[in-house]
């Protein structure tokens, strides 16, 4: 694992290039982020903090610890991710546990745009589903250094602010409109080249995928 001791460098452009953004809904390409409203709002019964959530719900997994990375081993082949549990622990804690409870094998990526990014983690393959670890939805946890600042980066999708759940995107190139608006939480270590031949799939109405990109089996690693 000496790719995880690895010290990434982030760009700290704030730049827009693009109005495109990864949501819970498959809206037009087009669509601004800040104007991506027609995705179902969370839950008014859930706390905009995750450990509220987590109190309410004793069924969340039980921490075994900050993760190091996750693992996820697809039809296209394998994607080491590093995670950034110091900056972003939480959701690296919901990521990791989410995979360590199955819930992204037979997942696919719904949602590919060349040049762009590949999202995924939606049980429902719509766009529109997923939950966190501790139920419904949970709040951002943005750090100024990190960026979407190119390929391999792993970030949250959402339908606004505190709408995290359980889909996430894989940028495929930098995407410093994106910065403030999603989570950053994790870099592809190993098997971008991967990540950059699912993103060239090909794709029909609503970025989809013609034949299904699946993520076999999602697994955490300590460092």
């Amino acid at each position: 694992m000496d790719k995880l001791k690895k010290i990434f460098k982030h760009d700290k452009s704030d730049s827009s290039s693009s109005t495109t953004t990864p949501s819970h809904t498959t809206s037009e390409r087009s669509t601004p982020a800040t104007t991506t409203s027609s995705a179902p709002a969370p839950q008014t019964t859930t706390s905009s903090t995750p450990a509220a959530a987590a109190t309410a719900n004793t069924t969340a997994p039980v921490s075994k610890g900050p993760p190091a990375g996750v693992l996820l081993e697809t039809n296209y082949g394998n994607i080491t991710i590093a995670l950034y549990s110091d900056k972003t622990p939480k959701t690296c804690e919901n990521f990791a546990g989410l995979a360590d409870a199955g819930k992204y094998n037979g997942v696919i990526f719904h949602r590919i745009i060349p040049g762009f990014m590949l999202q995924g983690g939606d049980p429902t393959g719509t766009g529109r589903g997923g939950e966190s670890i501790w139920g419904g939805k949970f709040a951002d946890e943005f750090d100024s250094s990190l960026k979407h600042t190119g390929a391999g980066v792993l970030s949250m999708a959402n339908s606004g602010p505190g709408t995290n759940g359980s889909q996430f995107f894989i940028c495929l190139a930098p995407t410093p409109h994106l910065n403030g608006k999603h989570t950053v939480f994790g870099q592809v270590v190993d098997g971008l080249d991967v990540v950059q031949k699912i993103g060239a799939v090909r794709t029909g109405a609503g970025d989809r995928p013609i034949e299904d990109v699946v993520i076999v089996k999602a697994q955490s690693f300590s460092a």
